[in-house]
């Protein structure tokens, strides 16, 4: 009863798996298709014709051995020997052809594969662009990502491979089993049931890999993340000074250690059933090739017979094998396709309006927080709890607070890479959401505090402030003298065309503060009527940071302005200043009228004027001494 009971798990098993297999499995062929239509055409047409080439074989195979068995003792006459020639010609031609494609399929196939995959790594790139900042927000979307990325992506070349080969060997072994018909009807059947065996042990271990690898992708992930930290640049300095090579290197071999293991043991179990699998095959195939063997031993053979037999139903083994590794392999892919369609199916909820508000350029009345709470996902509290903030028009806000108030946040909901849960953001009255996000973010120049180093020359890490804008010299040269970059850019071994930083050829390294200065050349070289600066003097020092407030009110004017910073000497340089406390506005005025008032504002800028003398006093008996 146990065994009518596996048996039908085993067909229940079968039919989940051919349903899964059929969801993904014309979603991959569109995929190979739409990125190589001609080159697919082309892949199609030489597996069909490989296909009959080994049928051809095998029937060739009984005329050469009945013609030689004829033409043996008959002497070397023409007509005795072209009893031979022309089936061996044919054999020989045949044999040519089948070289001659497997070289055509390979170049073929290595087109193809290169098609197919960059045009998924274009399908990837274009949605990791496009979806919700949110998802950056959870561990859940680097998973898939990871998934995605990594196996995933190159399955549908994988897909249409293994179903070339599927339909190849189908084809072959339909004209094969034509020739053994003849036999006895019960012949091909035989050689079906021989690789039954095999069929379970391919569905259920492709399962058995897959399940494990989705449940170690979080695993796979940290491995990744150990390499990371002990291989990069900026994590090369705390390695080194915290002494935490060992320990993430210990940490990385152990998790490693574990994994490598787990697959191993894998691979073990499923060896040993293929090795069961094999020896069913064998017995199957000694009964009939005994049975063979005894017909042409009772004259109902002839020794054409014997080697076509023999010939068709090795050969039929093999591609029954290959078949179901093909389907195997199909199979695996496809479960590992429903994480790159999984991912490829994310669609943004933050999307431009049917018919979206022209932004506003230049502001007349300017930016309106009004009663604004936002949490970000997974969080306890909110980032901001009925918030209220305005930026007037064509003028300049500084944000100063401790950390962890929601000055950021502040700058990622007014680039909309959020919504917020309640209340609402406006440009001249208008709500944020009625706007197309990628039309509102060209309209805002902005520094983050953060920003990217590209390694790429300087003239093009300024003119990424603006792809839209033709990358014109003197303007990329306008952007950086606003910035005082131009003062280090220009002495560079090849000027602006010189290439920032050490990833690629011989480029040049900037100081932390002079990549900062590139940075906020990006930001001016957007002609944006709104310009938000996220700690712009963080890495400046005092010099650079003195010169470029002295023309701060130069470079903002006509913008409406939002300085997010902690150092008052930045924020005394706006019309504005709002303090920031416990997610609320406390104090607003001019640097004159807090000051007076002797609030917080005023406690701060004494602490920080006295601790500036400290450190200035400190220099300079340091550099005197």
């Amino acid at each position: 009863m146990s065994i009518f009971r596996r048996l039908r798990a085993l067909a229940s098993d079968l039919a989940s798996n051919l349903s899964e297999l059929l969801a993904y499995l014309p979603r991959a062929l569109r995929l190979v298709w739409e990125a190589s239509a001609g080159w697919t055409a082309a892949w199609m047409l030489v597996l069909v014709l490989q296909g009959l080439l080994p049928a051809a074989t095998v029937a060739l195979t009984k005329w050469v051995l009945d013609a030689g068995q004829a033409a043996i003792g008959g002497g070397l006459g023409w007509e005795n020997v072209s009893l031979l020639a022309v089936p061996a010609g044919l054999m020989a031609a045949v044999l040519l052809a089948t070289r001659v494609l497997d070289s055509v399929l390979s170049w073929i196939q290595t087109a193809q594969s290169e098609h197919v995959q960059d045009h998924i790594t274009g399908l990837v790139h274009a949605k990791a662009v496009e979806v919700d900042m949110v998802f950056y927000e959870s561990p859940a979307y680097y998973d898939l990502m990871n998934r995605a990325t990594g196996a995933a992506s190159g399955k549908p070349i994988e897909v249409i491979t293994h179903a070339g080969s599927l339909m190849q060997s189908g084809i072959t072994l339909l004209a094969i089993a034509g020739l053994l018909v003849p036999y006895g009807w019960w012949v091909p059947l035989a050689l079906i049931v021989s690789t039954a065996p095999a069929l379970a042990v391919v569905v259920h271990y492709n399962r058995v890999y897959h399940d494990w690898w989705d449940r170690t992708t979080t695993d796979r992930r940290r491995g990744q993340y150990y390499d990371l930290l002990l291989t990069s640049e900026w994590s090369a300095p705390e390695m080194r000074v915290f002494g935490l090579g060992e320990r993430f290197r210990e940490g990385y071999q152990a998790l490693r250690a574990r994994l490598r293991g787990e697959h191993l043991d894998h691979l073990r179990r499923r060896a040993l059933a293929h090795l069961g699998a094999g020896m069913a095959a064998l017995l199957v195939t000694g009964g009939v090739m005994t049975w063979l063997v005894v017909r042409a031993l009772s004259g109902r053979a002839t020794l054409g017979d014997l080697g076509l037999f023999y010939q068709a139903f090795s050969r039929g083994q093999g591609l029954m094998r290959t078949l179901l590794r093909s389907a195997g392999q199909i199979y695996a892919s496809a479960l590992f396709l429903e994480h790159l369609f999984t991912f490829l199916e994310i669609e943004p909820s933050l999307t431009a309006p049917a018919r979206p508000a022209p932004v506003p350029s230049p502001l007349r009345d300017g930016v309106r927080f009004h009663d604004v709470t936002f949490t970000y996902p997974g969080a306890d509290r909110p980032a901001l709890d009925h918030f209220d903030l305005y930026l007037p028009a064509g003028r300049t806000v500084a944000l100063v607070g401790p950390n962890g108030v929601g000055k950021s946040t502040l700058i990622k909901l007014l680039c909309r890479f959020y919504d917020p849960e309640k209340g609402t953001i406006t440009i001249d009255g208008t709500d944020l959401r009625a706007f197309d996000p990628a039309e509102l973010r060209r309209r805002i120049a902005l520094l983050f505090q953060h920003p990217v180093h590209y390694q790429a020359p300087a003239a093009d890490n300024i003119a990424f402030g603006d792809v839209t804008r033709p990358p014109n010299r003197q303007a990329v040269r306008q952007a950086a003298q606003k910035a005082l970059a131009d003062d280090f850019l220009e002495p560079l071994p090849d000027g602006y065309d010189t290439h920032l930083g050490k990833w690629f050829g011989n480029g040049t390294e900037l100081s932390g503060g002079q990549w900062q200065r590139v940075c906020l050349a990006r930001a001016f070289f957007r002609d944006a009527p709104i310009i938000v600066l996220d700690e712009p003097t963080s890495a400046m020092d005092a010099w650079a940071e003195h010169r470029w407030l002295e023309r701060f009110g130069v470079l903002v004017q006509g913008r409406t302005g939002l300085v997010v910073t902690h150092r008052f000497t930045t924020a005394m340089h706006a019309d504005v200043i709002y303090v920031m406390q416990d997610n609320a506005i406390v104090e607003s005025g001019t640097h004159a009228e807090l000051l007076e008032a002797g609030g917080i504002y005023a406690a701060s800028w004494q602490d920080q004027i006295r601790d500036g003398w400290r450190t200035d006093a400190t220099s300079t008996a340091r550099s005197e001494t």
